[in-house]
């Protein structure tokens, strides 16, 4: 009789499914490698196997799991992905290379430690300016006079080129205590807090509206129209910050109704000799952010500013920065009143024309007298008599485009009224119709009889035909003048051929 052996092989356990495994894999609980394992199940599965061998197989397996496992495979690893690995030959990892070459330090690390090395110094340097900075505030609120002017000083010093320090001090608060400076008697005192305020608005449009909200503006005319004279010194550090404060356009109103123009026009008159002072070329260029404003015009016109200013055209290092004044002002009709009623305006202006070595001064000239043109006949009648025309006529020659365009516009202005003039003197006389063709008894034939002749033509026709010859005619002798040529270079006989045969058509109207 056969005797069988008991198989002691435990069954075969398998895992449950594990979330995160997709599929219907399931977990393999490795108590030995899977090799081995695989080798086993062949030999307990293999028929005819001996008990001696069973025995063997048994005590392998009883060791392999005594032994500690491996770690355990990741959810995802199926029998097959196992069994696959198993086969696979193990491949040897290369060695990593170390990052000193010979013995040389690794330049990226050193780069990197270089950079952190000098953003914390610049950060302790920042923290350090900081640091002197709050100080210095501290110093601007004491009681004692001479400490606020040092600090004072200091401020102006590290505002001047340095556009971090205006910020960081007026953070700091910093404006309050300079303008309030300003009440000492002390004029060293007093010239510290204004150029101190002067360099904390450069560039800055915060800080302008915050020095002018603090007071600086009536404390700064308070000074002005005190019993006690201020020295020059401090009336030009005034007239700095005026031009500086007005430069922001909220300031514009504010500084306008104050006060401040008139004492800015009593200093251009004062200074008005005085070519190379820069106060007196602050002043004009305050008045002129001030005119910007059209809320400012009345007070530019009861300062009795236009006459001088007009006056003063004939000096070419403060022509041009009159003339923009002048068309700031031109824009109101207080303004252009104003201009009108000042003596020799209108000769001066069209004077200005024929600055040909200022093309600027031209643009800025035929801008203001094409305002004037447009909105009043009596200053049209002022420009005719100053001779405007010729001028004219000369600038759409040798003018700069800008300044060619505004002549021409005056041009025809002036002969649109000329025509209305010429219609006038007609009366009622209705059989002559103004601009209207002559018309003969054969019309109809393809109007060879309706063009226009030198008989046939109209009395306003006539007129502007007339003007234009004259005007021609004595433009042509100015351009012989101002070139310096013999007065025979172009003779009279000549220039009457020329005028005669040119007609209004020919201007760049």
């Amino acid at each position: 009789m056969a005797k069988y052996h008991r198989n002691d092989v435990g069954s075969v356990v398998l895992g449950r499914p594990s979330p995160t495994t997709s599929g219907n894999h399931f977990g393999l609980c490795t108590a030995f490698s899977a090799a081995s394992f695989r080798r086993k199940i062949f030999d307990a599965m293999s028929c005819g196997s001996s008990s001696r061998h069973r025995q063997q197989l048994m005590q392998e397996m009883i060791y392999d799991a005594v032994r500690p496992p491996p770690p355990p495979p990741t959810s995802t690893t199926t029998i097959r992905s196992v069994l696959k690995q198993s086969n696979e030959p193990i491949k040897t990892k290369r060695p990593v290379k170390n990052s000193i070459n010979n013995g040389k330090p690794d330049k990226l690390a050193d780069l990197l430690n270089l950079e952190e090395a000098e953003s914390d110094a610049e950060t302790t340097k920042k923290v350090q300016a900081l640091e002197g900075l709050k100080r210095l505030v501290k110093e601007l609120q004491m009681e004692k006079e001479e400490n606020k002017r040092a600090a004072a000083s200091r401020v102006r010093l590290l505002t001047k080129d340095d556009p971090e320090s205006r910020v960081t001090l007026a953070m700091l608060g910093t404006i309050p205590p300079l303008v309030a400076m300003l009440d000492f008697e002390d004029s060293n005192s007093q010239i510290a807090a204004l150029y101190a305020l002067l360099n904390l608005g450069i560039g800055n449009d915060q800080n302008k509206a915050a020095i002018v909200k603090a007071g600086a503006v009536h404390k700064m005319l308070k000074l002005i129209e005190s019993p006690n004279e201020p020295s020059q010194a401090v009336s030009d550090a005034i007239v700095a910050n005026f031009l500086g404060l007005s430069a922001w356009d909220s300031n514009k109103p504010i500084i306008g109704s104050s006060g401040a123009i008139p004492f800015l026009v009593k200093t251009l008159k004062i200074l008005d000799k005085q070519s190379g002072c820069q106060a007196r070329h602050d002043a004009l260029r305050a008045l002129y952010n001030l005119s910007i404003s059209p809320s400012n015009i009345p007070f530019i016109m009861e300062s009795d500013l236009i006459p001088f200013l007009v006056n003063a055209l004939g000096d070419m290092d403060v022509s041009e920065r009159i003339l923009s004044i002048l068309s700031n002002v031109v824009s109101t009709p207080e303004g252009r009143k104003g201009i009108s009623i000042a003596p020799e305006a209108f000769p001066i202006l069209v004077d200005v024309l024929n600055w040909t070595d200022s093309p600027g001064c031209q643009e800025k000239a035929s801008y203001i007298l094409m305002v004037m043109a447009h909105k009043a006949y009596r200053d049209r009648q002022a420009m005719i008599e100053a001779g405007i025309v010729s001028s004219l006529l000369e600038l759409t020659l040798l003018g700069s485009m800008l300044a060619q365009k505004r002549a021409s516009r005056i041009l025809e202005v002036l002969r649109v009224d000329k025509g209305k003039q010429v219609s006038g003197n007609l009366g009622g006389n209705t059989s002559a119709a103004v601009s209207a063709p002559i018309y003969g008894s054969s019309a109809n034939q393809y109007g060879k009889d309706c063009l226009v002749e030198e008989g046939m033509m109209s009395e306003e026709k006539k007129a502007v035909k007339l003007l234009v010859q004259q005007s021609l005619q004595h433009n042509m002798k100015r351009i012989v003048n101002r070139a310096n040529l013999p007065q025979d270079f172009v003779p009279s006989e000549h220039l009457k051929s020329l005028t005669a045969s040119s007609t209004s058509k020919s201007l760049p109207f």
